[in-house]
């Protein structure tokens, strides 16, 4: 797999005004050279967070605390990055549909519209976020000892909420367009600028846990500004203008009833981060909340790289849909679920080996190592399924079933792991790992609910195609 990523990143991707490839290239050969730059902008993306949280953690003295509060504010920002999805995570593949049908002013328009749906979305959080603050956080389980934190870190990144919805937002239409390199560098920008700045602010200036989110918002502002600036620009295909930003509303309805599910599936991580925390905070105090966090930043990046590789796929699968050609999104499905089989699995593995190498990136607190160790292991034990519900999900979305979609992230998040929850601790003697244990027993059932919905699905998608 090593030899392949290799391979592909050093082919890279050619920019190509027609972007016909899609549908004539070789699905082993094109698959990798989108995926893997997405793949690579997932994980650096995924450092902006994750980089706080290893430098915050290790604060000394009042490091397990400060990360503590850091993941008291986690659902908050994955309500903010599900928002950026609910428009643009619809809009992308309609798009590439648009592309496909070679209808290139309504793509454009697509793009325009969602653009101004995402200032407005944005504007309106940023409010909620700042009048709300203290009593979301809360809600979402900060206690006396961590509220301070965790209001001096979200009091900050909801200023820059507006750069964060832009840039993940119109991300997704440069790789829908086949510019998976170009996308690649709008993350690996903003993430080496938070590399560099929050040691400066943290530890250097000794803003701690505010010179963590000042760092955050400068990168992504830093980002928003090379999205905006290349698809102004003569290099992309689908081309932002003034003149689509109103008139393109009318082309959003579609894309949001296509990015719900997305959204649905990123906004449940928020409520079901708020579930775990709250839960957790009665059953195990402070250190139990300070575990999740550690706990979700692994499974964060376990899950952003499946999600790099189906993205990849998506401007594949959709392009050829639209195109009518069933055997190559028969091929591109087929080939996407056997690369994040291999990823989850492996990942897997060594997650069950070596917890504590994971666990100690993100604390210096022995006692918190050990607690958050044993409780990965629970946590993540059913991590090598997971490349099954992304790559069919993802797909969903890919040939425009949204309905289908949403249904499978409903019933992953609200149906299953919501209520278990609340219902392992009442089953289970240790009350903490039952918590824990509510993601895998979760995982494994939403997984056989979503592989038989799909084969039945697709083939009729399928099907259909095929008597057009």
């Amino acid at each position: 797999m090593l030899i392949f990523l290799h391979k592909s990143f050093k082919e890279g991707i050619k920019t190509q005004e027609d972007k016909s490839f899609l549908g004539t290239q070789p699905i082993k050969k094109l698959l990798p050279k989108l995926a893997v730059p997405t793949v690579i902008a997932q994980l650096v993306n995924m450092l902006y967070n994750i980089v706080d949280r290893i430098y915050i953690g290790h604060i000394p003295e009042v490091g397990s605390l400060a990360l503590t509060g850091i993941g008291v504010c986690m659902p908050l920002i994955l309500i903010v990055s599900a928002f950026s999805a609910f428009v643009a995570s619809g809009g992308a593949p309609r798009a590439s549909i648009f592309m496909g049908r070679g209808d290139g002013d309504s793509a454009e328009k697509t793009l325009g519209g969602c653009l101004t749906m995402q200032v407005i979305i944005s504007l309106l959080l940023t409010a909620a976020m700042l009048i709300w603050k203290d009593e979301l956080l809360y809600l979402f389980g900060a206690s006396e000892n961590t509220i301070s934190y965790a209001a001096d870190y979200m009091g900050i990144y909801a200023l820059g909420t507006i750069f964060v919805q832009i840039t993940l937002g119109l991300n997704s239409f440069i790789t829908a367009q086949g510019f998976a390199k170009v996308g690649m560098k709008t993350v690996i920008i903003g993430a080496v600028l938070n590399i560099v700045l929050d040691p400066v602010f943290i530890f250097a200036l000794g803003m701690g846990v505010k010179g963590a989110a000042l760092a955050t918002i400068i990168s992504q502002a830093v980002s928003c500004a090379w999205v905006i600036s290349f698809l102004c620009g003569s290099k992309t295909v689908l081309r932002l203008k003034k003149e689509n930003l109103l008139s393109g509303l009318r082309l959003t309805p579609p894309c949001i009833a296509l990015g719900l599910s997305v959204f649905v599936m990123q906004a449940s991580e928020s409520v079901i981060s708020m579930c775990f925390n709250t839960s957790l905070l009665r059953y195990g105090g402070d250190i139990a909340v300070g575990a999740m966090t550690i706990l979700s930043s692994v499974m964060q990046f376990a899950m952003l790289p499946l999600q790099g590789v189906a993205q990849g796929a998506q401007p594949i699968t959709s392009y050829n849909f639209g195109a009518g050609n069933s055997a190559r999104v028969r091929e591109s499905f087929r080939l996407l679920l056997t690369v994040c089989l291999v990823y989850s699995v492996a990942l897997w593995g060594l997650v069950m080996l070596f917890p504590r190498i994971f666990v100690g990136m993100f604390a210096s607190d022995t006692q918190l190592i050990d607690f958050a160790s044993r409780a990965l292991r629970i946590y993540c034990g059913a991590m090598f399924i997971f490349g099954i519900q992304i790559s069919c999900q993802m797909t969903f979305v890919s040939i425009g079933y949204a309905l289908c979609s949403i249904i499978v992230a409903v019933m992953r998040k609200f149906v299953l792991l919501i209520p278990l929850i609340y219902i392992m601790p009442q089953l289970l003697s240790d009350k903490v790992s039952a918590v824990y244990a509510a993601e895998p027993v979760a995982d494994s059932l939403a997984v056989i609910f979503t592989a038989v919905m799909f084969a039945v699905n697709f083939k009729k998608a399928l099907r259909k195609m095929d008597e057009k």
